[in-house]
């Protein structure tokens, strides 16, 4: 069983990727050993009261504490005209308290301690890991197995012309981590990749079929209309781009993908290149290579195996 502690910030694709993950935990497959939020696409407080409601919809008891309020370095901007006013489209989710009895880094170094073979996964702004590479260099250092959703490297941006939203929402944290990683590459899925998992609202309509009973199904036409629409505004069509899903199946290796070793950098300081990632794919800057770049995935094989999961849940709530 593989132990997995997800770093999030739910968000819409964070909703359908913490699912997945709870799907794969009922199965046996992995061990869902925490969960933490950051600030990005709302709140880090109002991301893990989302956050506790998708996970207790399924019948996961993992902790779920928020992590840091806010970049260090910059003003917070979430994006309520992506993912709606609380994360989850047009629906309304209470956020976690602000005391929830626990501290997010502690879940980290517990996780760290207790699972040699821990998969971290990373799907909004950095902050937290930053954050984990200043206060606990020692466990820091000994992440052997983390992927990283975000950056637009080498690759049109989805918030200026540069830039994805989780890097340009804490450019420094994203740096930082590029700058001084842990002994372990870190894989990373951007946009150029994760673009290609698309949702539309025949496949949405095969995941509420293919999930059943599950009480989860029936929030997930609300949840993704929003995103849909958001996506039609933006010239994309009536569609939505699932980054986060992709990158869990990728972290998990349940599906076919390719990657490239090579060195990120992450432009932090430039008004107008605020969150620019650059991969030196022809060894330019003779810089040790720092990360795993996802080049290509299996898309079919994501909705197949998204249809998979939806399925063990179904005969899951079939049978209880």
């Amino acid at each position: 069983m593989i132990p997995v502690l997800i770093d999030c910030d739910p968000g819409i694709d964070d909703t359908l990727a913490l699912i997945y993950l709870a799907a794969l935990h009922h199965l046996g497959e992995i061990e869902l050993v925490g969960v933490t939020t950051t600030a990005g696409n709302t709140t880090a407080t109002q991301a893990a009261g989302n956050a506790r409601w998708v996970l207790a919809q399924l019948l996961i008891d993992a902790p779920v504490l928020p992590g840091r309020p806010r970049p260090r370095h910059v003003e917070l901007t979430t994006t309520p005209e992506t993912h709606g006013p609380t994360g989850l489209g047009y629906l309304e989710v209470p956020e976690a308290p602000e005391t929830p009895g626990g501290d997010w880094a502690e879940v980290w170094r517990g996780a760290v301690d207790k699972h040699a073979d821990l998969r971290l996964i990373v799907t909004g702004p950095l902050s937290n890991l930053a954050a984990f590479q200043q206060t606990h260099p020692e466990h820091y250092a000994r992440l052997g197995n983390i992927t990283v959703m975000g950056g637009a490297v080498n690759y049109r941006g989805n918030t200026t012309p540069t830039a994805e939203w989780n890097f340009w929402v804490d450019p420094h944290a994203a740096a930082e981590v590029f700058e001084d990683p842990p002994a372990a590459s870190i894989r990373l899925c951007s946009l150029e990749v994760t673009e290609q998992f698309l949702i539309d609202p025949a496949r949405l309509g095969a995941l509420v079929d293919s999930l059943g009973a599950t009480p989860v199904a029936g929030y997930l036409a609300d949840i993704l209309r929003f995103y849909f629409e958001f996506h039609r505004a933006q010239g994309e069509g009536y569609q939505a781009q699932i980054h986060d899903l992709l990158t869990c199946m990728i972290a998990l290796g349940t599906i076919p993908y390719e990657d490239v070793s090579t060195t990120i950098a992450v432009e932090a300081d430039s008004p107008l290149l605020r969150g620019t990632s650059v991969a030196d794919l022809r060894g330019h800057w003779d810089r040790p290579h720092n990360a795993r770049l996802v080049t290509s995935a299996d898309v079919e094989a994501a909705h197949s195996e998204l249809a998979r999961a939806a399925g063990a849940l179904a005969v899951l709530w079939a049978i209880r």
